[in-house]
């Protein structure tokens, strides 16, 4: 699995099959990749940690999380996935369109409960551990849609659909509104992310970027800090270091046009910062190991 498979800002990939848009799969930081960066796309994503502990990172919020909690990112919320020290962690990553609940015609359970649930997430946090009181319920049920996706008898989207309408029931009997002030700030630095995703090759600094969301560049770094784990200017070099990494392993472009494309121009600084984040030089990362075959005498 490749890491610069992961190293995306807003996803565009897409997660789930077209004739039922539910899927699942099992990762293991850092084995598969070394971490998940800030991102959020439409899809609802719950996060189910089957061994060890790491670290989650929901809006504005840090978790530590270990085996058996349950993460959930409704469609929209900024998260990321990181290691906790040296520590292993093995987790389920489902993922489904949120249209597979959602119905287009008018019915109130949806534009009641489900629709505001999605737009606005809830407040009782984003982790489900074994002291929230609904925990044994939501447990069961995901451990029941595992089972019917595993063994795919003949109509069981129809049970999963079912199931995943009992575990949100879960969620909606908990839930509370985020305040305004709070939502309206998860927007503001949303569009800074979504600016960065646009304007990564070119300078950006950060009067820039603070007057972009209305905010003053001393407010907007605290802010940003407190949301993303890491100051602006640090986001901005990783992100452009991943989308770096992402051409040395899709495209043939010299290291140079690279490093111009991500907003580096100068080469032994790009060189340089590379190295740091990768522990490998550009040229060593595109370059893939040989085999034992190929150097075998």
């Amino acid at each position: 699995m490749q890491p610069s498979a992961y190293f995306r800002y807003q996803e565009e990939k897409q997660h789930t099959p077209e004739n039922f848009p539910y899927n699942t799969y099992l990762c293991t930081i850092p084995m598969d990749f070394p971490a998940v960066s800030l991102h959020w796309h439409n899809e609802a994503e719950l996060i189910v940690i089957q061994k060890g502990e790491g670290l989650v990172r929901v809006d504005f919020r840090q978790y530590t999380v270990k085996a058996g909690d349950i993460v959930f990112v409704f469609p929209g919320q900024l998260h990321s996935i990181a290691q906790k020290s040296s520590a292993i962690m093995e987790y389920e990553n489902i993922l489904f369109q949120p249209g597979l609940l959602l119905s287009p015609e008018e019915d109130p359970c949806c534009t009641g409960f489900l629709a505001a649930l999605f737009a606005d997430g809830c407040r009782m946090g984003a982790v489900c551990d074994r002291s929230w009181p609904a925990y044994p319920a939501v447990s069961a049920l995901l451990r029941q849609i595992d089972a019917l996706c595993d063994s795919k008898p003949c109509g069981y989207q129809v049970a999963v659909k079912g199931l995943l309408f009992q575990l949100f029931y879960q969620l909606i009997a908990e839930r509370t509104q985020l305040p305004g002030k709070e939502k309206q700030s998860q927007e503001r630095l949303k569009s800074a992310l979504r600016y960065v995703a646009e304007h990564y090759a070119e300078p950006i600094s950060v009067p820039e970027i603070a007057a972009y969301c209305y905010y003053s560049p001393s407010y907007f770094m605290k802010a940003f800090k407190r949301a993303t784990g890491m100051p602006f200017v640090q986001y901005l070099k990783h992100y452009r270091l991943e989308k770096a990494a992402a051409l040395l392993r899709e495209t043939n472009r010299t290291i140079l046009e690279i490093s111009m494309e991500t907003g580096f121009d100068n080469l032994s600084y790009f060189t340089r910062s590379f190295k740091e984040k990768y522990g490998i030089s550009p040229g060593k990362f595109r370059t893939p190991p040989k085999t034992e075959a190929e150097t075998a005498p």
